[in-house]
């Protein structure tokens, strides 16, 4: 075969001209929030049957909330003493956008690791976010032009390795040589990529976090309540995330 038939079949094959897509516009109106607008069936959510998928739920966002929180205010600096000041309106915060964002009908509306990005660039206060937010609301209007680039992956890509190369810098704080810290700490860096799941990485963690520490003798070291989750995360791993696939 020629070099340019070859070369011609390698453009026609490959991810770009598969995928990628032209925007038929540069602007355009929002799409209605008329099919999605509080299209909830909240009474079937509460039967028995749905009770577990809610608790499901409600576990994995709470704990990839706990997870990209902690993660984005150690890269801006804001821990102390190994807290998260002012944790309660943070979860607030979050929790109030996951229900407005499911009663607008959109994906969860929740914290992203790739805040990290903002953190590095100087956006360390409420300010930030209020101009984050209207840039979101002026973007409503450039849907298809962001459609565009955000529906292709080779472009996003390296943003977020960019954004998780800026998280490692904080692997250098974990006590390494103390293999009670060190260990989950490590369970819970391979867990959340290979799991694809930032709440079954952090679940791993806090399970193994409990036995190392018991089996180890120092058991005191921790509260009744961190046995307590380790036991219901074994519980949840057994009997819901087993049946997940």
């Amino acid at each position: 075969m020629p070099a340019s038939v070859s070369a011609a079949h390698d453009v026609s094959e490959s991810m770009l001209n598969k995928r990628f897509e032209f925007a038929n516009a540069l602007i355009a109106l929002p799409p209605s929030l008329t099919p999605t607008f509080l299209k909830m069936d909240v009474a079937h959510a509460l039967t028995p049957k749905m009770l577990p998928f809610v608790l499901v739920f409600l576990f994995m966002f709470t704990f990839d909330a706990i997870g990209t929180l902690i993660g984005v205010c150690e890269q801006a600096g804001f821990m102390r003493d190994n807290k998260l000041p002012r944790a309660k309106q943070a979860m607030i915060s979050d929790a109030i956008g996951t229900v407005a964002g499911a009663a607008l009908g959109t994906s969860t509306v929740t914290s992203f690791v790739e805040s990290a990005a903002g953190v590095e660039a100087g956006g360390r206060t409420g300010l930030t976010g209020l101009v984050v937010a209207a840039l979101f609301l002026l973007a409503l209007f450039f849907s298809p032009l962001i459609a565009m680039i955000g529906g292709y992956p080779p472009i996003t890509a390296q943003a977020l390795t960019i954004v998780g190369a800026m998280m490692m810098q904080n692997v250098a704080k974990i006590e390494w040589k103390d293999y009670t810290e060190s260990i989950p700490a490590f369970l819970i860096s391979i867990g959340i990529p290979l799991s694809y799941s930032i709440a079954d990485g952090l679940a791993l963690g806090f399970i193994s976090y409990a036995i190392i520490k018991a089996f180890s003798g120092r058991g005191r070291e921790i509260s009744w309540l961190t046995y307590v989750l380790a036991i219901v995360l074994v519980l949840y791993f057994v009997f819901v995330r087993s049946r997940m696939g």
